[in-house]
């Protein structure tokens, strides 16, 4: 048996590669007896039929796993937003953050399309920016179109596996391709009807780009904090993070407890009031769950 890792899993198929090359595996019957589900991502023992097909025999333990997009073992996530066409969302951005955060991978933030921002936007998108790079997040204001930017991209690259995750026509096809042409990936124009883009990737996939492992998945438009508890949600919230130690009450939800460091970090401009607006949101959202069973 061979140890490899899955870079593509399409149509019940996953493919593994190792030393000798690209293998076509499937998944033995134990995994859904089990219910572990391979993931683009997992280092996995398999046996292999001949030199193009085999089968999954084992999934090894993983460091860390997203559910949306499907995927394992990333060294960080690149989350792509755009800062027109759709309009950039700090409310959706805070979600995908939270998500990246409570699953333990490094988050990269990288705004695409500023070739469409007008001087004034693009004052308001830069003072929005200038507020994660203080929180301590890497941001990157960049246009596949024109390239600006694309190469303060390139070196976080080297060396890694990155998920790209974003909503639906941000650019991340664009973007994937402005970093490596030869990839030649579909991409497709925003729905003015609807005001979204279309999917264009339509499964997981790890590509060589920048020397190092990129995912391209799905897109889509929406996140629920399904494995995240209110008690665990200021964690990822850095800002809130590190000044709750100094809130009054062990297991101050920064709600409506007295003498809270947070509120008070949000009172004096410390903490970004639609950043504490959005952690009462998905708060709440998450208080309202329907348990599960």
């Amino acid at each position: 048996m061979t140890e490899g890792k899955i870079v593509k899993a399409l149509s019940g198929f996953y493919y593994v590669l190792n030393e000798a090359g690209l293998v076509q595996c499937r998944g033995r019957g134990v995994f859904r007896k089990n219910k572990v589900t391979p993931l683009v991502g997992d280092y996995v023992i398999f046996q292999a039929e001949n030199d193009k097909e085999g089968y999954i025999m084992e999934v090894k333990p993983r460091k860390n796993e997203l559910i949306r997009p499907p995927i394992a073992n990333t060294d960080q996530a690149i989350l792509v937003f755009s800062a027109s066409e759709p309009e950039f969302s700090t409310m959706l951005l805070d979600r995908f953050l939270v998500i990246v955060e409570s699953s333990g991978i490094l988050p990269l933030i990288c705004v695409t399309k500023a070739d469409l921002l007008s001087s004034e936007k693009r004052s308001e998108i830069n003072g929005y920016l200038q507020d994660y790079r203080t929180i301590g997040y890497e941001v990157i204001l960049l246009s596949s179109k024109t390239e600006e930017g694309v190469d303060q991209l390139r070196p976080f690259l080297t060396g890694k596996t990155s998920v790209f995750a974003g909503q639906s026509g941000v650019g991340k096809s664009s973007l994937l391709n402005a970093l490596n042409p030869e990839l030649e990936l579909k991409t497709d124009e925003i729905s003015s009807h609807l005001g979204r883009g279309k999917h264009t990737t339509r499964h997981v996939e790890l590509i060589a780009v920048g020397g190092g492992l990129v995912a391209d998945t799905p897109g889509f438009s929406s996140l629920e904090f399904t494995e995240i508890e209110a008690e665990d949600l200021a964690e990822a919230f850095p800002e809130m993070s590190k000044v709750s130690e100094d809130c009054k009450f062990r297991g101050c939800l920064h709600v409506n407890e007295p003498k809270c460091a947070v509120k008070t970090a949000v009172e004096n401009g410390e903490i970004p009031p639609y950043r504490y607006e959005h952690y009462l949101q998905f708060i709440q959202e998450i208080k309202e769950r329907k348990p599960r069973y």
